[in-house]
């Protein structure tokens, strides 16, 4: 059996490719090289496994002359495979050699046992093996190769008008201008622009395209042999031209790059999987992101797979999945969630219909435990959990899916709090009118409350009227206290940035009245109070005691930290009043903080522009012009222009007064408040 027909070679393949972002595990391995007798890297088809290994024996072979057999199993006839082992013990008899067996997975369980076999008939051997599962071999030390660095998706901007970028997804607009040093730092971006500059020389990365480079990197989950397929067909697309193909139909755009497809990897995987698995494999295609074990049981553990076995076979395909953030947690690669996804849509079982029911379900379960844990208290494990499981949801907030409209709003709802005080109002408005628009009449109260929320907080509050009156047409005809309540406050807060305090103030006083003592969705009570004690703030100080929570009696239940925040603010106005500006100062402070944790740009606006009113108080006006300036974006358009800065244009030159706006525009507001740094 010669070295062509058993893939048996003497010398280390040639590079395969660029070597990017993969110092770390390079280190690692020869670490694990110089001590172990048995590694193993693991990872999904394309992360880099075989190139990590060819870089890695070729670099200890030119260090320390190491002696190292190449065996590639993925070109090995299975004819081949009974005689592999002998061939291998008697070419490796009395040498002290390094044995790689490229592709492992492909033997099945064979694979193990070849290596425990050599590994017993020859002291001298060491073997690395690549493999999309582990050997589970005694001794086996197993080194997980991770996809490249990959830019974090930005937050809190608007979305696309167009359909997003992949099924169920939803973030930036990829097509906007964005800053290439932002992300051309991240492994990723590097090896796509090496390759897309080998199939196009005038390839070039630039604020105009780096956004859609990044949205592409992180749409191909980082995995160095997707980002080579889709860079080398740059001389046909456009990135962004290239995003909008892959979310069409990731199969046959990546098909078409140059290398093997990655519907051939996709097609491997599965073939090489037991029944269970393959099972798995296709229920596993409705998670658009991230799951862990209680995931997969509850949406794919039904029918041939129960939860048990389903987590069994999770754990056993665990090796060939992304490992994401936080512990226990997995994606599939977008090839093979494709791959899967169609499989499963015309299975002749029918279980796509009911995998993606349950998983919508769960998606509401998880929207209203992340609204009650706002409710109680854990604000900041609210917000957790809600971003963690933020693509399902975006997938379950689709309202043309099969839960429809409805569904939709109902996710939408729940999750208020993600959209009005997490600083992702855009992508909130996005979703609910998106649901709104088809929805039958008549449109549920509670969606329509929010709607005019985030119409009115961050838009236009003359845009908000015909949605307040419908509004509250429907929660009267629904008999929905809580709404008409939460409806009084709204129409309250556009008052208070109207400086209409007054009426902000009495319409405040009316959303107390009308909320029930549970009103099981919604800001709650102590949120409302909050608001009270911001318009008794400008309207009647004396009436605000600094020393107690907010007017009306004690907050009931856990203490709401977001709505805390908002008394801070009413504090440090009575404070400033009263001629305290270092207690005013401190309130501010302590507000700010909580909004950072809980990234509530609104919040930080307002307790900034207070700030900048405590500066202009002790005439450092220059100061004061610097963080206006830092919350310039996120300040709400519906209200007028903070009260300080009509007196800090008028005590500095107009040339001086913009040169601190733009410089605070341009400095993280971290940075003008040194006190925030610890």
């Amino acid at each position: 059996m010669g070295e062509a027909g058993s893939g048996v070679r003497q010398a280390v393949p040639a590079e395969l490719s660029s070597f990017i972002g993969r110092e770390r595990e390079l280190t690692a391995l020869a670490s694990l090289l110089a001590t172990q007798r048995l590694v193993t890297l693991t990872g999904p088809a394309g992360i880099g496994k075989t190139r990590l290994a060819v870089r890695t024996v070729r670099a200890l072979g030119d260090r320390d002359g190491l002696d190292a057999v190449w065996v590639e199993l993925g070109t090995l006839p299975e004819q081949c495979w009974d005689r592999l082992g002998a061939e291998l013990a008697e070419r490796l008899a009395g040498r002290e050699a390094l044995l790689v067996l490229d592709g492992c997975e492909q033997l099945g369980e064979a694979g193990a046992g070849l290596a425990a076999e050599l590994l017993r008939r020859l002291p001298g051997l060491r073997i690395l093996a690549t493999s999309q599962r582990r050997l589970r071999l005694a001794g086996e030390a197993v080194l997980a190769v991770p996809p490249l660095s990959v830019p974090t998706e930005p937050s809190a901007q608007p979305l696309p008008a167009a359909p997003s970028a992949l099924p169920g997804q939803a973030g930036p607009d990829p097509t906007r201008r964005f800053p290439v040093a932002d992300v051309a730092g991240y492994a990723a971006v590097r090896l796509f622009e090496e390759r897309a500059r080998g199939a196009d020389p005038f390839f070039e990365l630039n604020d105009r395209n780096a956004g859609a480079v990044a949205a592409l990197c992180r749409a191909l989950d980082g995995i160095p042999g997707a980002l080579e397929l889709a860079a080398g067909r740059s001389h046909q697309y456009a990135p962004a031209q290239a995003l909008r193909r892959l979310g069409s139909d990731p199969l046959g755009f990546l098909a078409g790059g140059a290398g093997r497809s990655t519907r051939v990897d996709a097609e491997r995987s599965l073939r090489l999987a037991s029944p269970p698995e393959r099972l798995l494999w296709e229920r596993l295609s409705v998670f658009v992101g991230s799951f862990d074990r209680a995931a997969v049981a509850e949406v794919c553990g039904f029918g041939a797979l129960t939860p048990d076995t389903a987590v069994e076979a999770l754990l056993r395909l665990a090796p060939g999945l992304l490992a994401d953030a936080g512990p226990g947690r997995y994606r599939l690669p977008l090839s093979v969630r494709a791959y899967a996804a169609r499989r499963l849509a015309h299975g002749p079982a029918g279980d796509g219909a009911t995998t993606a029911r349950r998983h919508r379900e769960r998606c509401r379960v998880v929207a209203e435990r992340a609204a009650q844990l706002w409710r109680a208290g854990a604000q900041r494990e609210a917000r957790a959990l809600a971003l963690r499981e933020l693509p399902e949801l975006r997938a379950a907030m689709n309202p043309l899916a099969a839960g429809g409209p409805g569904a939709a709003l109902e996710i939408a709802v729940s999750l208020w709090f993600l959209w009005t005080a997490c600083g992702m109002a855009a992508e909130g408005r996005k979703h609910v009118e998106r649901a709104l628009a088809v929805h039958p009449a008549p449109r549920p109260a509670r969606a329509l409350w929010l709607a005019a929320w985030l119409v009115a907080a961050f838009g236009d509050a003359d845009g908000a009227d015909p949605l307040l009156v419908e509004a509250w047409t429907e929660a009267v005809h629904e008999g929905e206290d809580a709404c008409l309540a939460y409806l009084a406050h709204l129409r309250g807060t556009i008052a208070l940035w109207e400086d209409r305090y007054e009426e902000a103030a009495a319409e405040y006083r009316e959303g107390l009245e009308l909320l029930p003592a549970d009103p099981g969705f919604g800001p709650g009570r102590e949120a409302l109070r909050a608001a009270q004690t911001l318009a008794a703030a400008r309207t009647d100080p004396a009436s605000v005691s600094v020393e107690g929570g907010p007017p009306g009696g004690p907050a009931d239940g856990p203490a709401d930290l977001w709505a805390r925040s908002w008394v801070s603010c009413a504090h440090a106005l009575v404070q400033r009043h009263e001629g305290r500006p270092a207690a005013a100062r401190s309130e501010l402070l302590g507000a700010l903080r909580t909004q950072f944790a809980l990234d509530d740009t609104l919040g930080q606006a307002f307790s900034v522009e207070l700030l900048a009113e405590l500066e202009a108080d002790e005439g450092r006006y220059a100061e004061a012009a610097r963080l206006l300036g830092a919350v310039s974006r996120t300040r709400p358009r519906a209200g007028g222009a903070p009260r300080v800065q009509h007196t800090v244009r008028t005590r500095l030159t107009p040339q001086a007064f913009r040169a601190a706006y733009t410089s605070g525009a341009r400095t993280p507001l971290r940075e003008l408040l040194p006190e925030l740094a610890h």
